[in-house]
C-alpha cells in the first residue's frame, strides 16, 4: 500500500484575510469559498486563524456585532504547521499535542500550501482509529 502524505488529503484552497476584516465579510467569504476557516494576516505576516466555529463561539454567542467585530479580535494566534510530506498519523499527533483541529500545511521552504482539518483526515479509510478524541 502506498504511503499517504498530508498533501494527499489536505485542502489546497487557502483564503487569507486581513485582521481588520469584519466577521460578516469573513463568514460570507467562507460560505462563498465552501471553507470553514481563513488565515488572518497582519500586513504580509500570518497573524493566526479563524474558523466558522470561532465566529459562532467567540463572537455571536458573546453578543458581538458581526458587522463591527473584526477577525483580529477573535483570532487564534497560535498557528501550527506540518510539512506536506508528513503522514496523517504525524499530523494527528501534532493536533493532539496542541489541542487543535486544523493545521497549516507547508512545503520544505515553510510556504503555506494548504490546510489540513479533522474532516480531511476523517475521509481516510483508516481515520477511525486515528482521529483525536
Amino acid at each position: 500500500m502506498p504511503r499517504i502524505a498530508v498533501s494527499d488529503v489536505m485542502t489546497r484552497r487557502v483564503v487569507y484575510l486581513p485582521g481588520d476584516t469584519p466577521l460578516d465579510e469573513a463568514a460570507q467569504a467562507m460560505r462563498d469559498q465552501g471553507i470553514g476557516d481563513v488565515v488572518v494576516t497582519s500586513g504580509p505576516t500570518i497573524a493566526g486563524m479563524v474558523t466558522d466555529r470561532d465566529i459562532v463561539v467567540r463572537a455571536i454567542a458573546e453578543g458581538l456585532p458581526p458587522k463591527n467585530t473584526t477577525l483580529a479580535s477573535i483570532t487564534s494566534l497560535e498557528v501550527i504547521m506540518v510539512e506536506q510530506s508528513a503522514t496523517p498519523e504525524e499530523a494527528v499527533q501534532a493536533m493532539r499535542e496542541r489541542g487543535v483541529r486544523r493545521l497549516l500545511v507547508c512545503d520544505a521552504d515553510r510556504k503555506v500550501v494548504g490546510i489540513l482539518s479533522l474532516s480531511d483526515l476523517a475521509l481516510l479509510p483508516t481515520a477511525g482509529a486515528a482521529v483525536p478524541t
